[in-house]
């Protein structure tokens, strides 16, 4: 070592420097928060308050969020499709929308220059969509194509179909994109009907992301949304009340067995959300070194793709595992997962361990911030379900404030298989 220079141990999480955020309220409840970051790509989105599960299914309204998002690019009072479509990609910019369960999301990626660009136009499609009926009816077919699509596909569909058992009853059960009854039927009053109950200013938040002033921004974001009438809409959100586990196993005409467990567990307002995140990041995160893929994968050669995650919706969350592998060897991994659970039910993780674990995830949760969309998001959703943002600093220091105990605790309450509901899609 060379003299004089003193070795210190690095920091347990990342120095992120002073966070800014600035946030703003109109008149007519229309909410916006804006990080400032120096970089020439600026990312912007507008979050409504409106999902699947807002759906009057009962009145033929199921997939209409999504089918919303659709046609809000198929015209307004001053512009073709053509013109919507052409706005951003004529100067490199990228413009996009999608649906969840609890929010929609319209957004744009683009040079710094072209913010007011892409703030007007997002307003315009929002407030100013007239749903033609001819494009209604080239839509269906496009969303009916899209669902038999995602039909086709096992590894996809068996996540949906396990949601809408384990919601049974409720409207979280409910697909995003419909059904081919209700997308087949859908007209523009169906449409109409929904945009007037959610689309309000007070049910959105506008997110901005990029280098443009403050100043600049909040005076961009009044004159295209600070003017819009409140609307009288109201939230009716019921809670979810849960019911009992389901063993459902289905032969299906594919050639390898898809296989999702799991339960209903705390949302993404509880105290417990980022135990619960990192208790299924050590179990089957994103990285190769969790529990289910070190065994079940590497050591026994039993799964291509396993997986484990936490879902949390705003009042209530989902723990599941997943895996897909060969018929004959499907009851020897199911067994191997069975004994991973029981492994984290019966031992406490060690010093050394929890403490790689949380580095793990203060990692992910620092690589999240790297993506300037990402951060825009992840700003936005926070802000419309809670009205504030937790800082990173703060975030950090909850992950490390968990202890051993608090993992057990959780894999105790989350991790019991006998409650667990399985749905499994095998050959014939």
């Amino acid at each position: 070592m060379a003299k004089g220079v003193k070795m210190t141990q690095g920091h347990a999480s990342p120095q992120w420097g002073k966070e800014e955020l600035q946030t703003a309220e109109f008149d007519n409840g229309f909410r916006v928060i804006y990080k400032q970051v120096p970089r020439p790509v600026s990312h912007c989105g507008l979050v409504i308050n409106a999902g699947s599960r807002d759906e009057n299914q009962s009145a033929g309204e199921a997939g209409v969020a999504h089918f919303i998002e659709h046609t809000l690019f198929k015209g307004t009072q001053k512009r073709k499709p053509f013109h919507i479509l052409n706005r951003l990609d004529c100067v490199g910019g990228e413009f996009n929308a999608y649906t969840s369960k609890e929010d929609t999301w319209i957004y744009a990626s683009f040079s710094e220059q072209h913010l007011e660009r892409a703030v007007e136009l997002i307003s315009d499609i929002t407030f100013n969509a007239t749903f033609p009926e001819k494009e209604i009816l080239k839509e269906r077919d496009v969303i009916l194509d899209e669902l038999n699509a995602y039909l086709d596909s096992p590894a996809d569909a068996i996540f949906d179909e396990f949601e809408e058992r384990l919601f049974a009853g409720h409207a979280l059960s409910g697909n995003i994109l419909g059904n081919k009854t209700s997308v087949s039927a859908m007209d523009r009053k169906t449409i109409q009907c929904f945009v007037d109950r959610h689309y309000h200013p007070q049910q959105m938040v506008f997110s901005v992301v990029g280098a443009t002033p403050w100043k600049k921004v909040l005076r961009i974001c009044n004159k295209y949304f600070g003017g819009m009438s409140k609307g009288t809409g109201v939230m009716d959100r019921k809670p979810f009340k849960p019911i009992a586990p389901f063993n459902v196993r289905l032969n299906k005409d594919i050639h390898q067995v898809h296989h999702i467990m799991g339960c209903t567990t705390s949302g993404s307002g509880h105290p417990d959300r980022l135990g619960l995140a990192l208790l299924a990041n050590h179990l089957g995160g994103p990285t190769m070194n969790n529990r289910l893929s070190l065994n079940v994968r590497e050591k026994h050669g039993m799964a291509y793709n396993i997986e484990c995650a936490y879902t949390p919706y705003s009042d209530v969350g989902l723990l599941s595992v997943y895996f897909g592998t060969d018929m004959r060897l499907h009851d020897r991994a199911e067994s191997l997962v069975r004994k991973e659970l029981k492994v984290l039910r019966e031992n406490k993780l060690g010093v050394r361990q929890l403490k790689d674990i949380k580095q793990q995830v203060v990692g992910h949760v620092a690589l999240s911030q790297d993506s300037g969309s990402s951060m825009m998001t992840g700003l936005g959703k926070s802000f419309l379900q809670y009205g504030r943002v937790e800082s990173l600093e703060s975030v950090f220091n909850a992950i490390e404030a968990i202890t051993s105990e608090d993992v057990l605790r959780l894999a105790n309450e989350v991790l019991d298989d006998s409650t667990w509901s399985h749905l499994v899609y095998k050959s014939r």
